[in-house]
């Protein structure tokens, strides 16, 4: 057994590097349609699978995001956005392959069909249930509630890209009872059916070993970090020295 420190930027990217073997985004990248609905780990997501395809020129996830949480002193909107919107570059769809540049999940969500993929991030993640929550600010729901409409549809497969450091402990369906409740102020709460991929899916879908949230926290660049341990053969082991080896250096995500 090893153990392992992942702070929250290297854990997007490892989590974006776990999705490009995901063998139900594969198939979709070869033959149908893959959307990343925007989002601050899912902007790790788009570079690794737009390198995948040879068209990462021109894509940055600096302002891959509609809405944001930033600290308290920090302004946007009651709806987590940036009064300066004029930067977002809209969601990444991909088409056998090619880059729909400018599209949105709103543009494309008609044409979806089952063995297509929509990848959305989410603002918690119960581990124990395995099931995420996505926070609503937009009065219709917004970009969740549009994708639904091909997962519940057409069957669609949606994956939920989340990081450890957004582990709650109570029943998602409770926590949505309560923030949705008339003459509650705030971002609204939805629990979302799809399939969940953190840092743990992550360890497993890129080396084979088994890994375990055993503790958490730091400083100096460490907040939100995650203790891992991580076990299986020697081999596997050793492979997952070396995938978190090369994503430790993530640097910090910073808004420009």
């Amino acid at each position: 057994m090893i153990q392992a420190i992942i702070t929250p930027a290297a854990g997007k990217r490892l989590i974006a590097k776990s999705l490009v073997m995901h063998p139900a985004v594969r198939t979709a990248l070869q033959s149908g349609t893959v959307v990343v609905i925007a989002g601050t780990t899912n902007g790790y997501v788009a570079e690794e699978l737009l390198a995948v395809c040879g068209s990462s020129e021109g894509f940055s996830r600096q302002r891959f995001f509609r809405g944001i949480t930033l600290p308290p002193y920090r302004k946007t909107t009651d709806t987590g956005r940036l009064p300066d919107e004029s930067r977002f570059p809209g969601d990444v769809v991909i088409q056998k392959g090619n880059w729909l540049r400018g599209k949105t999940i709103f543009d494309v969500v008609d044409d979806l069909k089952e063995g297509d993929v929509v990848l959305k991030g989410a603002n918690a993640v119960d581990l124990l249930r395995k099931q995420a929550g996505v926070l609503i600010g937009h009065p219709k729901g917004g970009t969740i509630v549009a994708a639904l409409q091909a997962v519940v549809g057409r069957r669609v497969r949606l994956i939920l890209p989340v990081g450890l450091e957004k582990r709650v402990s109570t029943d998602l369906n409770s926590i949505a009872v309560h923030l949705n409740a008339p003459g509650a102020h705030g971002a609204r709460m939805l629990p979302v059916p799809g399939e969940i991929a953190t840092e743990i899916e992550a360890v497993a879908m890129l080396t084979g070993a088994s890994a375990e949230l055993v503790a958490a926290g730091g400083v100096c660049g460490a907040e939100g970090a995650v203790w891992l341990a991580i076990s299986g053969t020697a081999e596997q082991e050793e492979s997952a020295k070396a995938v978190l080896a090369d994503i430790s250096g993530e640097p910090l995500f910073i808004l420009q």
